[in-house]
């Protein structure tokens, strides 16, 4: 079995690293425990190519193939943070599945999430790591993320994993009211994370940090 399917290993002689990596995050302001326990006991060396696997609790992105990225752990945490800073929820949308990381940190802090990838390639590989894993509150999708999920929508919240240029309207359609979208918007050196509220007076927009991201693809991004 290959590094990427493997939760021994690395895995069993890295908690010492894991340890510095969340004391890091916390350093850069990641305050909420349960997504710090979550990020220690995450095997991210799963979720990479064995190669790469001595650098897995680096806080640093790492290429997962098909010219796209895993994000470094403090944009995972972080993301995830400010999505649960409304409150509890129940069911979650991603957009851009990747290797899968993101959507295995949630599964450990919401009731349900839903992930769309257009690369087949990396569905494939992250639903492997999903079932390894055990984590059977995840449905997937291989479609174009740029158009979401409507039929298991409304969600409580939506996560982008790719830069949009804009906000997007048609999943801001799929939030329900006071649902959050985190999204890091813009292009190329010019992206800010971007936290948009579906509220009963309108969309309210908040922008976080600057972030660099992937492009999103299709839709009508």
């Amino acid at each position: 079995m290959s590094n990427e399917l493997n939760l021994n290993g690395v895995g069993m002689t890295s908690q010492r690293t894991r340890d510095r990596l969340v004391q890091r995050l916390r350093d850069q302001g990641i305050m909420d425990e349960r997504i710090l326990d979550v990020v220690t006991s995450t095997p991210r060396h799963a979720f990479i190519d064995e190669a790469l696997a001595h650098r897995a609790y680096e806080d640093i992105a790492l290429p997962i193939g098909f010219n796209q990225t895993i994000s470094q752990p403090y944009i995972v945490a972080r993301m995830t943070e400010v999505l649960l800073g409304g409150g509890p929820l129940g069911r979650v949308l991603e957009i851009g599945t990747g290797s899968g990381y993101q959507a295995a940190v949630l599964a450990q802090l919401v009731d349900r999430v839903y992930t769309v990838e257009r690369i087949s390639g990396l569905l494939e590989k992250a639903v492997s790591r999903f079932r390894l894993l055990g984590l059977r509150n995840i449905q997937y999708k291989h479609a174009d993320g740029g158009l979401g999920w409507p039929e298991r929508g409304p969600y409580d919240g939506i996560i982008i994993t790719a830069s949009p240029r804009r906000i997007p309207d048609e999943l801001i359609a799929q939030l329900t009211e006071g649902g959050r979208m985190v999204v890091p918007l813009g292009h190329g050196d010019q992206q800010q994370l971007t936290m948009i509220t579906n509220s009963a007076d309108g969309v309210i927009s908040e922008v976080l940090e600057a972030v660099k991201f992937v492009p999103l693809m299709g839709g009508k991004a």
